[in-house]
């Protein structure tokens, strides 16, 4: 979910292994000239719009001979994947970043993040039948408020190493 650091530490994790794909709303956004809110007020009532996003995310990841995917249903769309890493954190530490990261009123960025999390979650149950609640099945997941994306992206690494 938004300000977990799932850009931030894919980021840095793609930086010393693989390839980093992040193919997202705010990518489709800019490649087709559409201010993000609008593109998320779009898919609120266009599936095509996520399926346009999570099918280019699946398809870059599998043309890319290994990759870090930063995706918000990675784990649950790309079954093969030998690693699947689900970053949570409390609501106020994502707003906290958020602001941090775009700007804006804490307040109003937390409201519109739990907002945007209820939609979401309404939306990829009724298209994928997934609910990106429940993540239990995650081969790592990480507790993200109190440590840093370096610290973060060392499990990660220290999880893949153990893979290979």
């Amino acid at each position: 979910m938004s300000g977990c650091g799932n850009t931030t530490v894919c980021k840095i994790v793609a930086d010393r292994l693989l390839k980093f794909i992040n193919f997202t709303f705010r990518s489709l956004a800019q490649e087709k000239g559409i201010e993000f809110k609008k593109v998320l007020e779009l898919a609120a009532k266009d599936d095509s719009w996520d399926k346009e996003v999570d099918s280019r995310q699946v398809q870059l990841a599998r043309e890319s001979g290994g990759c870090v995917i930063g995706s918000r249903l990675a784990i649950w769309m790309l079954e093969e994947a030998e690693l699947k890493v689900y970053l949570r954190a409390k609501p106020e530490t994502r707003a906290a970043r958020i602001v941090n990261r775009e700007g804006g009123n804490l307040e109003e960025i937390a409201a519109f993040t739990a907002e945007r999390d209820s939609r979401d979650n309404q939306r990829y149950i009724r298209i994928y039948n997934i609910d990106n609640y429940k993540y239990e099945f995650a081969s790592l997941i990480i507790d993200t408020d109190h440590i840093t994306p370096n610290e973060i992206a060392d499990k990660i690494i220290e999880a893949a190493e153990k893979i290979v």
